[in-house]
């Protein structure tokens, strides 16, 4: 069998990591694509992984538009070449769009259902649409989701990141870490490029939390671009991180996670590490799945923010148990049925 599967967020090597290297154990090509965005290339190479470079994110309106139909158009040349008998993505704009147009079956992972202009793009093309069920179908629906191609699991899909992880304690001393202060935070800037968020990328929400918290802890920030990254720079007890790194472990180490995103939130709401989300959006379902059950914790106000953060710094606890189903077999055994397959 060979399969197609695109990256166009650095959150999905990692998400995509363990079903590459399954269906290459199981003997079959796997052609993955990636556009230059973000940490793309960078984990790839990292994990070792043979990718083709088309495209890249646009800034403006006006340049989403035109990046993604010519990389559309790249795409639609190569996979006419290659011929893969199913796709697979999460959140792509452009691989349901090429294997509609070439009717070849794709699987698509959803899970921001505020993503409304990517979702009206795709949502309707794909044959596979598995999102979590803490997020209401309806409000798929109303952007073209056929329900009959919708699957739904407990859970987010944040947890497939965390298979065969191995956690490596010594992850501060490997990165050579200056701490002069007892407690560690981790913070995560908003996605400020992103079409689905009104942001300035020369501004952070988390700035003002900064001002405040370095005098409390070592702040360790992560930022998304070069923009963000000298937002941080100045500050006396901000250590910037540059990806590409083993964050998994960064979370669980650190004390608190304070996050104006998502991925990195949820990813430490499953290991356990006190999380705070500031998020200047409208709350994702996924994000409250954690917020129910008191795994994730949810503001916008600083003085609750800060109030909270020196509260959890004090009470971490990573020893609550998740129940959640395993996305990974769901994802593997949906490839499988979609191009009528035995497992």
């Amino acid at each position: 069998m060979k399969i197609w599967i695109d990256l166009t967020n650095a959150p999905h090597v990692r998400f995509f990591k363990n079903i590459i290297e399954y269906f290459q154990d199981q003997g079959d090509e796997v052609i993955v694509t990636g556009r230059k965005f973000g940490d793309i290339h960078k984990l790839m190479d990292l994990f070792g992984f043979e990718f083709i470079s088309i495209g890249k994110h646009g800034v403006t309106l006006g340049q989403k538009l035109e990046e993604s139909t010519l990389r559309a158009h790249e795409l639609s040349k190569l996979i006419i070449k290659e011929k893969p008998d199913v796709a697979i993505s999460k959140h792509s704009i452009e691989l349901p769009r090429v294997t509609f147009g070439l009717n070849i079956p794709s699987v698509y992972v959803l899970d921001n259902e505020h993503a409304l202009a990517a979702n009206k793009l795709t949502l309707p093309l794909c044959n596979r649409i598995i999102m979590p069920q803490a997020i209401d179908m309806w409000t798929l629906l109303r952007v073209g989701a056929d329900p009959n191609k919708i699957i739904s699991y407990k859970g987010t899909s944040e947890i497939i990141h965390f298979k065969n992880f191995e956690y490596n304690e010594n992850i501060f001393e490997d990165l050579e870490l200056n701490l002069k202060k007892e407690k560690t935070i981790l913070m995560r800037p908003e996605p400020s490029l992103a079409s689905y968020l009104d942001a300035d990328c020369k501004k952070s929400v988390l700035s003002p939390v900064v001002d405040i918290l370095e005098e409390h802890a070592n702040i360790l920030v992560i930022p998304r671009f070069k923009e963000q990254e000298e937002i941080f720079s100045d500050y006396e007890n901000v250590t910037i991180i540059k990806p590409p790194v083993d964050t998994f472990s960064l979370i669980k180490k650190c004390d608190l996670i304070i996050g104006a995103g998502g991925t990195m939130n949820r990813e430490a709401a499953i290991v356990g590490t006190p999380v705070i989300s500031c998020y200047p959006g409208k709350t994702l379902s996924v994000d409250q799945f954690y917020i129910d059950q008191n795994r994730m914790f949810r503001s916008n106000n600083l003085d609750e923010i800060v109030d909270m953060a020196l509260k959890l710094m004090l009470n971490k606890d990573n020893s609550k148990q998740l129940v959640v189903d395993d996305l990974f077999e769901l994802i593997i055994d949906n490839v499988y049925d979609v191009v009528g397959k035995n497992r």
